[in-house]
């Protein structure tokens, strides 16, 4: 695989920023003891890991802008593109030392994603696409799964949570979609879902109540590993809606349309 000049600045600060991860990843099972909890500690890493990925690009491409989960939007001289960056996708995951995670790292070019790396620093696996130039899974092509039927698909779902979601919508798509699959699963990092779907592991992803951030990279990946993209509504406003579909061309169509019904 030639890796262009781009992917290569953002695979080397994926990856310094995943060494931080793992490195703090390694505490939590002791703090897990204490009184006070890690969740400050956790808080401490992702703000950590989000400014390895600003001070990387940035020496990299210092006229991009940045939307960062954690320091929010920074404008750039070049008004056209922007990182689109998740340090830490997974952070209940995280929390709780399970190596559910990644660090998610997408480009926009005038609001539409056009490179992405997703990276989980415990399995090192690292997902890497770029517009019109395939989709790669440690240097190795991937495609989506080409099942056509959902009943032998393994479809993958956010799930609301305290505090978040609408408990009585998801009751009703759970009821019309889990009669009807394989099996339904949940990582608790979007970006993974995304990814899995691109390297065929999940043969669909669903979810709502998602961040620009959550999705930026996975978009990229999973249209270049001949993966279907939309919003809930069956059109392209994904970022600005916070809700997403993913799938090859039949799986997609059928799983909105069952979503839709619900």
């Amino acid at each position: 695989m030639i890796r262009s000049p781009l992917m290569t600045v953002m695979v080397a600060a994926v990856r310094k920023a995943g060494r931080s991860l793992v490195r703090d990843f390694g505490e939590v099972e002791n703090l897990q003891v204490s009184m006070k909890g890690p969740a400050d500690f956790v808080s401490n890493a992702d703000r950590k890991a989000e400014r390895i990925l600003q001070e990387e690009l940035t020496k990299a491409r210092p006229n991009f802008g940045f939307i960062l989960e954690e320091g929010g939007d920074i404008d750039g001289a070049d008004e056209s593109h922007r990182w689109i960056i998740d340090p830490l996708d997974g952070t209940t995951n995280f929390l709780h030392g399970i190596p559910l995670f990644a660090v998610s790292v997408g480009l926009a070019r005038d609001g539409v994603p056009v490179a992405g790396v997703i990276y989980n620093p415990i399995t090192d696996e690292m997902y890497i696409a770029e517009k019109g130039a395939g989709a790669f899974l440690n240097d190795r092509r991937i495609r989506v799964a080409a099942r056509r039927s959902l009943s032998e698909s393994v479809i993958s779902c956010g799930l609301p949570h305290m505090g978040r979601g609408d408990f009585a919508r998801f009751g009703r798509e759970y009821a019309a979609i889990a009669p009807r699959v394989s099996g339904l699963r949940r990582t608790g990092a979007a970006a993974l879902d995304l990814a899995w779907v691109a390297a065929g592991r999940f043969d669909g992803f669903w979810e709502r109540g998602l961040s620009p951030w959550d999705m930026a990279a996975g978009i990229v990946i999973v249209r270049e590993a001949g993966g279907y993209v939309s919003d809930l509504d069956d059109g392209d406003k994904m970022l600005a809606k916070g809700d997403i579909i993913v799938g090859n061309e039949i799986i997609r169509r059928d799983l909105l349309a069952m979503l839709r019904k619900a």
